[in-house]
């Protein structure tokens, strides 16, 4: 059974850890801190000095600035090259949400104070420093002298330090929830202070679709698309997870087995989709999968509006980037790239990173994530019922956003959400946790390299005949380590030949 991440494109990482390693030192010459002094120089005219070290974070480099007569100091916030592919876009993307975000709520967010695209540092971000003392994520991990050991939440952490900084989170993610949106997208300022759902939705697994596997750029969602619906958007997440399998040149697949439980696996998932039932799994509406005859569907909440009711989803959103005080209260929200207004569904999970690292790379395995996440949610969903209790404004959902939690979760929506953004973790949560609540049990003497076996009768005549040339493509593309460019029209070719509409 598929239990962890599967392979990135090793030989493009390789790559592409050199070109950012080379950014980095670009970013760190004196030429360009200079170069952040002018911008700032010009935006407030007075002189401006870099105060040092700079912060590398993961996909941006931070220039703490004192300006001659403010106060408190500003910060520049540039794309890491190499790192970010959508540059400008995510600028001007993030600072839109941003602004909107302090506008609409009453969050802690630093200030913003100018962004753009264009200057001679390249597209930026200057707000104004915030004082903290750690992140959350210090704050909630396992204490360990090697700082290359990841943080996962300390098992031995007290009870009330974890409700103190959840109850925080809590009543920061119900003030997000009030926000609604008629479109799936990007926000971007249209106007001064106006601000619209008007860019592409960029996500973490496009960027890593590009800078760790080398997909072609040209198969992804075009700049500018928008969706009207939620089942548009999963299934044009569910066509990035084929295009994910057809253009990762290496480490795609392990064998032919491993490359029709893929092919299977995503064609099924992109039907789905398609069908309008993925945005209906696991709420009173599922009148299709195998587990909702065993619910009765009047012990679930109904599923949200399927348009026009949309809602700021944060990929990055994550005890790493919430910034707190030496007492333990939030001090700022950062970071608020990879976010969009998104399917509802999303934020009707309970938050991914409680346990701080990822179910798909957790040391000990999926089934102790899993184990060790259900003890944990626990007390997370009883400190979102009390900042429910303490609220003076309604999210306008059907049920309390605990009760949806509490439902995503028992009902297997939460591993339906991830798979769907996640494409290198998208074969664990289909076929561990999705498959049989979709389809009903397989025999239990089923092998990982049979799964496609179990469900190949669900494909289409013309996806199961594709099926062996494209495995047959796929394992002699195995034997040659190669990071290939794609032809723009080829590209696009390629993947319309695997969408069977």
């Amino acid at each position: 059974m598929y239990d962890d991440q599967e392979d990135l494109d090793n030989h493009v990482w390789d790559k592409n850890d050199v070109a950012s390693e080379e950014g980095m030192k670009v970013m760190r010459r004196t030429a360009t801190c200079r170069k952040v002094e002018e911008l700032v120089e010009e935006k407030f005219r007075r002189p401006a000095t870099l105060v040092t070290p700079l912060i590398f974070g993961g996909f941006n480099v931070l220039y703490r600035i004192h300006v001659e007569g403010i106060s408190p100091d500003v910060v520049v916030r540039l794309p890491c090259p190499s790192l970010v592919q959508f540059p400008n876009e995510k600028i001007v993307q993030e600072a839109a949400t941003a602004a909107l975000i302090a506008k609409k709520t009453q969050l802690p967010l630093p200030r913003q104070l100018f962004y753009g695209e264009d200057s001679t540092a390249g597209p930026f971000i200057i707000m104004e420093w915030v004082e903290s003392c750690m992140n959350l994520s210090s704050r909630l991990t396992r204490p360990c002298e090697d700082l290359s050991t990841p943080h996962v939440l300390d098992s031995t952490i007290s009870q009330s330090t974890l409700e103190n900084a959840w109850t925080q989170v809590a009543h920061s993610l119900l003030q997000l929830s009030r926000l609604t949106f008629s479109r799936i997208g990007s926000l971007m300022e249209v106007g001064e202070g106006v601000y619209e759902v008007a860019g592409r939705p960029i996500t973490h697994n496009m960027t890593d679709m590009i800078r760790l596997a080398n997909i072609p750029r040209e198969v992804l969602p075009p700049k500018g698309t928008t969706y009207s619906t939620t089942d548009e958007w999963y299934t044009a997440l569910a066509e990035m997870h084929i295009a994910q399998l057809a253009f990762q040149h290496n480490d795609a697949v392990a064998s032919e087995d491993d490359c029709r439980n893929k092919y299977v696996a995503r064609q099924i998932f992109r039907r789905l989709a398609k069908q309008g039932r993925l945005s209906t799994f696991g709420f009173a509406d599922d009148n299709w999968s195998a587990q909702s005859s065993k619910i009765h569907a009047s012990t679930l909440s109904v599923a949200p509006a399927g348009s026009h009711n949309f809602r700021l989803w944060g990929e990055d959103f994550r005890a790493g980037n919430i910034l707190l005080t030496d007492s333990d209260k939030i001090a700022a929200l950062i970071d608020w790239e990879y976010t969009y207004a998104g399917p509802t569904q999303f934020i009707l999970d309970p938050p991914w990173w409680l346990l701080i690292e990822t179910i798909e790379i957790w040391e000990s395995g999926m089934d102790d994530w899993v184990e060790t996440y259900d003890m944990r949610l626990k007390t997370w969903l009883s400190v979102m019922e009390k900042a429910e209790a303490n609220m003076t404004e309604p999210t306008n959902l059907s049920a309390p956003l605990s009760t949806y939690m509490r439902e995503s979760w028992e009902t297997g929506r939460f591993f339906l959400s991830y798979g769907a953004r996640k494409s290198w973790a998208f074969d664990a949560m289909y076929w561990k946790f999705l498959d049989e609540r979709f389809f009903g049990d397989r025999e239990s003497s089923v092998l990982k390299g049979d799964l496609w076996k179990t469900r190949v009768h669900l494909l289409s005549e013309e996806e199961r005949a594709a099926m062996e040339p494209f495995v047959e493509r796929k394992m002699a593309e195995s034997k040659e380590r190669l990071i290939v460019d794609w032809d723009p029209v080829e590209a696009k070719q390629c993947l319309s030949g695997l969408l069977f509409d």
